[in-house]
């Protein structure tokens, strides 16, 4: 790269933006040192100066990394240094991929790598748009070919007003986290979730984004109007147009019948057939073209497809453009399991399943903002056996974590509070079959797992994925699409929610001119798939259980006052400790003095709870007590009411008649019913023995049983 140093820097949205190059990381093909308030990150691209040989797609890697010392933070754990890249890593990772992948030349066929760390963090301003931000810089000021440039945007919305990039404070009262990234003339992709906002409410906060995200373009244009970048050229590949003519003529119509069969097995199937004819017909007499055979088979694959689409108005599997593929659902499905549903939808299939468990299962996350307790986790694996493939990586990639958080999101908006319902909850779904939108599953089974396990969810969350078919002006939009239709046509758009409104959505769109008009008839669509998908996950199952699994823990939740914590954990927790110990429960005390019991025993619950209640009782005036005398003394007694509770017995309270010595009526040891007179301000109990003279003492005594 041209190592001329350039800095821009401009006051956006009320904090500093700044965008500097040639000052550090010269060697990169484009590096770019971003910076926003006060957290800053380091953008920096290497392309290959080879070709990649045969491979057919642009082979990008986008790898985001925080360091903790940008937070004024040393590592975790043993060894005491960044390790493998955190579930934020990863998801922001992907986050600046989306958006990125489909701007740069599909002829690009170079091995790219896009590195951003952060290098500073201020904690109110998250790195993760500022990041897509930078990559964008970093391209723009390299060799690499760009249809950029690119930024994103975070909106909130806090007493209905807009706020583009709110500081987290701000975030907490938002009632939706949504991150835009667009060029100059249309947004690319869509991430974030809401509290049930309605569908033209949502259309509104995605044109703000829109508009919002110039301020951000503009300073990178700016950057490189003063160097002198030399774009790399990618030439298209030379082909032969009897070529390309011959494979059209071999395969066009064998491809265009194939769309008429509904399985995608036996499409597939056939398709490959179809495939492996053209290939051997034409491998002899185009020998040195066998490797664009496929490239070229491919496109005529996606014209016969999206031209079956738009103008037979016909979908691969016979559908129309707003038919929903054929839903069924169980819940129950696993017998020992807290939750669990299985729901299928058309050739998508997931088992979902809800497991309750206490504070301690709670997940802890060393994050650059601070330690956080995660109680709600859901879990997407994608097994190969899911598309009939095989392969030796079964740990979650990229894909798995990405699908998994929009599930989680799209779930999390309808969950109870914590004082609600005080469980931690895990929920994973296991994609066993898959043909479109596996995500989506996993949001409506999630939803019938959670109440199957009687979690009460505030409304069942459905989900669905939209896509686009466009050809200038004229587009079509297509409910519940295939795998074929996600990977052939211009959008996948994947939305989630209740009846109220949308709780979770991911856009990712391959082509400009995504319109408003195109943006609300996608989302109206999508609302209308969506109840028709809740219709029929409520025929299953549609309100939460009344109760629990007899599997899952039981949790009971109470207060005590905080200067009591100390006598229930004891000197050393030696209190606490013999309570876990003699019932076998689980208890988490917090600073605000509630305490959560949890055992997979009501009994073993109640029993501690007693124990608790027993070590923090304080004595009530006009209450009768069964107590032991302490000591005696020349005016009165010490009586023990209970755990070390005591109070006096003045000689006037002994008895109905003048007493002479305390000791004619107690000694130490004897239990005697007294009754609480009062409590001073002190603290001091009075007590007397003669109000409770009449009381049969053993009515006083504990059960035995």
């Amino acid at each position: 790269m041209d190592s001329e140093y350039r800095r821009v820097e401009k006051e956006v949205f009320g904090r500093r933006f700044e965008l500097e190059t040639g000052r550090i990381a010269k060697q990169a093909d484009g590096s770019v040192l971003a910076r926003y308030g006060e957290t800053v990150v380091l953008a920096t691209i290497v392309a290959s100066k080879e070709r990649s040989e045969g491979e057919d797609f642009l082979p990008l890697t986008v790898n985001y990394q925080e360091k903790t010392y940008a937070a004024g933070k040393i590592p975790g754990g043993y060894f005491k240094r960044e390790g493998r890249p955190t579930e934020k890593e990863v998801l922001t990772s992907r986050l600046i991929d989306r958006p990125i992948r489909p701007l740069l030349p599909d002829n690009f066929i170079y091995t790219t790598q896009i590195m951003l760390t952060v290098l500073s963090a201020d904690i109110e301003n998250d790195p993760d748009v500022l990041s897509v931000t930078a990559a964008s810089a970093a391209i723009m000021v390299s060799n690499v070919p760009f249809a950029g440039p690119l930024a994103a945007v975070r909106v909130g919305r806090v007493g209905g007003e807009l706020i583009c990039n709110p500081i987290r404070e701000q975030l907490e009262d938002s009632d939706m986290n949504i991150v835009v990234a667009g060029t100059a003339e249309s947004i690319v992709m869509v991430e974030g979730s809401a509290s049930e906002v309605p569908e033209d409410e949502m259309v509104e906060a995605l044109i703000f984004a829109q508009e919002s995200l110039q301020e951000f373009i503009k300073p990178q244009l700016e950057l490189v109007s003063g160097l002198d970048i030399q774009k790399r050229e990618v030439p298209l590949p030379e082909e032969d147009p009897a070529f390309v003519e011959d494979v059209n003529r071999l395969s066009r119509e064998g491809i265009k019948e194939t769309l008429a069969i509904a399985s995608k097995v036996k499409r597939s199937e056939r398709m490959k057939e179809i495939y492996d004819a053209v290939k051997e017909e034409l491998s002899e007499k185009y020998p040195e073209q066998e490797q664009r055979i496929s490239a070229v088979f491919e496109r005529t694959k996606k014209e016969v497809l999206r031209d079956h689409i738009v103008n037979a108005k016909l979908r691969p599997d016979g559908r129309d453009y707003t038919t929903v593929r054929l839903i069924t659902g169980e819940v129950g499905f696993l017998p020992r399991t807290h939750g669990s549903a299985l729901f299928t939808r058309g050739e998508t299939q997931s088992v979902v399943v809800a497991t309750l468990g206490t504070s301690y299962d709670e997940q802890r996350i060393d994050a650059l903002e601070g330690d956080i307790k995660k109680s709600f986790m859901l879990h997407y694996n994608f097994p190969p056996f899911s598309v009939g493939e095989t392969s030796y990586r079964l740990a979650p990639g990229r894909r798995e974590i990405g699908h998994g958080y929009l599930a989680e999101r799209s779930i999390k908006q309808v969950l109870p509070s914590k004082e609600e319902f005080p469980y931690t909850i895990r929920v994973v779904s296991d994609i066993l079959e898959s043909n479109g939108s596996s995500s989506m599953a996993t949001v409506c089974g999630a939803s019938m797992a959670l109440m199957d396990a009687g979690v009460p969810i505030k409304a069942p969350v459905g989900g669905i994925a939209m896509g686009l078919i466009k050809d200038g002006d004229d587009f079509v939009i297509l409910s519940d699409i295939l795998g074929d239709e996600d990977h052939l046509g211009d959008m996948d758009f994947k939305v989630a929610g209740t009846r109220q409104g949308v709780t979770g959505l991911q856009m990712d769109i391959k082509v400009t001119g995504v319109t408003k008009e195109i943006l609300s008839r996608a989302l109206e669509q999508a609302y209308h798939a969506r109840l028709h998908v809740l219709d029929k996950m409520e025929e299953v199952i549609g309100k939460p259980r009344d109760d629990i699994s007899d599997y899952a823990p039981k949790i009971i939740t109470f207060r005590i006052k905080q200067e009591k914590i100390k006598d229930v954990i004891g000197p050393g927790g030696r209190i606490i400790k013999n309570i876990v110990e003699q019932t076998g429960v689980h208890i988490d005390l917090e600073d605000d003095g509630t305490v959560h019991i949890a055992s997979v025993s009501k009994a073993s619950c109640d029993a501690a709870q007693a124990m608790v209640e027993e070590l923090i009782k304080e004595a009530e005036q006009g209450k009768v007590y069964l107590g032991v005398v302490k000591r005696v003394l020349d005016f009165g007694a010490i009586v023990e009411l209970f755990n070390g509770t005591d109070g006096l017995v003045h000689i006037s309270e002994l008895d109905n008649k003048r007493v002479k010595e305390v000791s004619d009526i107690l000694k130490e040891g004897d239990e005697v019913l007294v009754k609480c007179l009062r409590i001073e301000r002190d603290g001091k109990i009075r007590l007397s023995r003669k109000e409770a003279l009449g009381e049969n003492i053993e009515d006083y005594r504990p059960s035995t049983s």
